[in-house]
């Protein structure tokens, strides 16, 4: 992590899944299954940290709440992906790493939009 702020450790972590992701599938057999679910789950954790990106960079806050709630989405969808992959035989603790990671994140993007959405009713009242 780069000791930034928290958007900046998010940015590095969500990347880090993506970049983590990639390397992971680069080990796993090639079965006509596989094959599609690697797609998806490639494309999944690309989204989330390009989705954080773009949430970082909102121009208001709708549009920070729709990116981030893309967000959690896709880290939803890469852990339905890490399950169904067949890891064969020995890889099994670089998917378990991988899925804690696409727990994780869902609770940290739904952390923030009820932080969000708590922080626009103040401003409504």
């Amino acid at each position: 992590m780069n000791g930034g702020s928290k958007p900046r450790d998010l940015e590095e972590r969500t990347f880090e899944f993506a970049q983590s992701v990639r390397a992971f599938v680069k080990q796993l057999p090639r079965t006509v299954s596989n094959t599609e679910d690697i797609k998806q789950l490639v494309r999944a954790s690309g989204s989330v940290a390009a989705n954080w990106s773009e949430a970082d960079e909102a121009l208001s806050k709708k549009g920070f709440l729709m990116h981030v709630k893309i967000c959690r989405k896709e880290a939803k969808e890469s852990r339905l992906f890490l399950r169904l992959v067949d890891t064969g035989l020995a890889k099994n603790n670089a998917r378990e790493a991988l899925a804690a990671e696409a727990r994780e994140l869902p609770l940290i993007f739904s952390s923030i939009i009820s932080k969000k959405r708590i922080t626009a009713s103040f401003l409504i009242s």
